[in-house]
């Protein structure tokens, strides 16, 4: 299922130091505009480095992907009050009285962030599951974890490309998803185990890609980020 909107690249900003990001930053341009800044990062430098990001006009991906008891992800999202944060994940398996604190912690602290729930990493498959002790397929687990998130008021879900179509027939074109696990044609799979080109997922109605080292390992970033926008241009 197409969407009528089209769909946003996020670069991924997984990086050793904030000299890294902003030398990214300064190769890619204003080709860019929305960033992920995740857990390795955020734990070194924590909200002072999304300040600084967000200064330079990008929008910020927080992935910090929370899994706690109720009530500590729901301080957790309280602690994160005036940060300059559009998208915030949390994990789907935490469960329904999570998810529902979670999100009434994101409309008392962080009115503007989309809240994004994490179903299947990308980097699991069938056999990922079975060593975990998960009774179902992986599309299966992922469509009952969409749906728990959904049911709690949740506004998005991070999910594999391979989980678009199913994911956007269940639940029509209301909810976000973010879609990780996306190489352009040629590219190597690296640790993602369930992928597919930008094309592919904004056909399959993916409302953001996160791309990483498609962009980051490429001799010119800028050409790389653009090549990747006009393919999507197509969809």
């Amino acid at each position: 299922m197409k969407q009528n909107n089209p769909c946003t690249l996020i670069l991924v900003l997984d990086l050793a130091t904030e000299d890294d990001v902003f030398s990214i930053l300064d190769s890619v341009g204003d080709s860019i505009r929305w960033v992920k800044v995740g857990l390795q990062l955020y734990l070194r430098y924590g909200s002072a480095l999304v300040e600084a990001i967000a200064s330079r006009g990008y929008h910020i991906f927080l992935d910090l992907k929370l899994h706690d008891i109720p009530n500590t992800v729901a301080a957790a999202i309280h602690n994160l009050q005036g940060m300059p944060i559009k998208m915030l994940t949390l994990h789907t398996a935490g469960g329904s009285e999570m998810l529902r604190r979670a999100r009434e912690a994101q409309q008392q602290a962080l009115p503007e962030t989309q809240l994004l729930g994490v179903t299947v990493l990308t980097s699991m498959n069938q056999a990922s599951l079975d060593e975990i002790g998960c009774k179902y397929a992986v599309e299966q687990q992922v469509t009952r974890l969409a749906q728990l998130a959904m049911d709690a008021g949740i506004q998005g879900l991070v999910c594999s490309p391979m989980e678009l179509l199913p994911l956007r027939n269940l639940l029509g074109e209301h909810p976000i998803l973010v879609t990780p696990g996306i190489r352009p044609t040629g590219s190597q799979s690296d640790d993602q185990k369930r992928i597919m080109t930008p094309a592919q997922a904004a056909a399959a109605g993916s409302s953001y890609i996160v791309v990483g080292r498609p962009i980051l390992q490429a001799s010119n970033r800028r050409d790389a980020a653009l090549a990747i926008l006009e393919e999507l241009a197509t969809q």
